[in-house]
């Protein structure tokens, strides 16, 4: 049974927080007295990948403060617009990996289907900010023959909603995908991956709660949170409507600078997870991709880095530290060399 206080805590409805949500450079300085240096260079990042900031997680955002660690997140950049060697459009090489359009199958045993390209906020160091979505989003109509390749290899146990956002996707869309999906009897896991609870949780609702609940396929939700002041209010709220529903919740972080890459913004991160008990999963180095440069914090940082961590926090509150390589079989966990500091338990 869904809780009643789901209709009571929401202030809008979610379709409503995508309509009103921040759609310009100009809008996001204007709404948080701040004015960005290298205007004009910040105006073309914007056209090259356009802003998006509901206004839930626009509220947590400090005013007047150019470098807050969420605003960071989604204001575009003069940096953005620096072709740095070694950075690309495709630094994951998605296209190697797609076989169907909407479906990509990396790795063993599961599949990954872009479920929409839209998302609820554009985050500027996103992967898939340059992804071709015109060729890989099927839509309901054309979901066959992704089905069709899942039902044909009984080695698929895992399904994995991502996008964009999956949860951007309507109700009624999210429901005759999850239906097919569940008809395959030996996919027994749906994954889905998702920052909407975090930034936008008007979006979960008693009927969104209801459809994930009742499918028989085992639910799990991977969040992406990166800091702590972005663990609250509603959507302190939204995470526990999601776990009194029986939803196991991860989250993985990209270790960003000026963003995260501190001790201090780590150890704060890893203990709001603990106290929602949200499991850290993944703390991502990060995939370089064409326009994200500036939040690069080189391996041996991140190193550093995660052997402080390792030395001031128990071993079940911390996340896996990993890079994703192409062609690999799984994940690539960053090599930390042991030595007396190290803590394993």
């Amino acid at each position: 049974m869904i809780p009643r206080t789901v209709a009571r805590w929401q202030t809008s409805d979610w379709q409503s927080a995508l309509k009103n949500m921040i759609r310009s450079l100009d809008d996001l300085c204007a709404a948080l007295d701040i004015s960005p240096a290298d205007l004009d260079d910040c105006y073309r990042a914007e056209q090259a990948f356009a802003v998006k900031v509901p206004l839930s997680y626009l509220q947590r955002i400090e005013r007047g403060n150019p470098r807050d660690p969420l605003l960071l997140q989604v204001l575009p950049q003069a940096a953005e617009m620096v072709a740095e060697p070694g950075f690309c459009f495709d630094p994951l090489q998605e296209a190697d990996f797609n076989p169907i359009p909407g479906l990509m199958h990396k790795y063993h045993g599961r599949v990954l289907l872009i479920t929409t390209p839209s998302c609820s906020i554009h985050c500027r160091y996103c992967f898939r900010r340059h992804f071709p979505y015109n060729a890989n989003t099927p839509g309901l109509k054309h979901w066959h023959a992704a089905m069709d390749y899942i039902r044909a290899d009984r080695s698929i146990h895992e399904a994995i909603l991502s996008g964009g956002d999956p949860l951007s996707a309507t109700d009624e869309y999210l429901q005759q995908l999850i239906e097919a999906i569940a008809a395959i009897p030996h996919v027994q896991t749906l994954r889905l991956h998702s920052r909407i609870p975090v930034v936008m949780p008007e979006r979960i609702t008693g009927t969104l709660l209801q459809l994930l609940s009742r499918t028989r396929l085992k639910v799990v939700m991977v969040l992406h949170v990166n800091h702590a002041n972005e663990l609250a209010g509603d959507a302190v709220t939204a995470i526990k409507l999601l776990q009194q529903q029986g939803i196991r919740l991860y989250n993985q972080a990209v270790l960003l600078r000026g963003v995260n890459a501190t001790l201090a913004d780590q150890r704060a991160l890893l203990e709001a997870l603990f106290q929602l008990d949200i499991q850290a999963y993944y703390l991502h180095l990060l995939d370089k991709v064409q326009g994200s440069h500036q939040f690069l914090v080189e391996k041996h940082e991140a190193v550093a880095l995660y052997q402080q961590l390792q030395a001031s926090l128990p071993g079940y509150m911390l996340p896996r530290l990993v890079e994703e390589i192409p062609d690999k079989p799984s994940k690539t966990p960053v090599v930390i060399a042991s030595d007396k500091a190290a803590r394993f338990c």
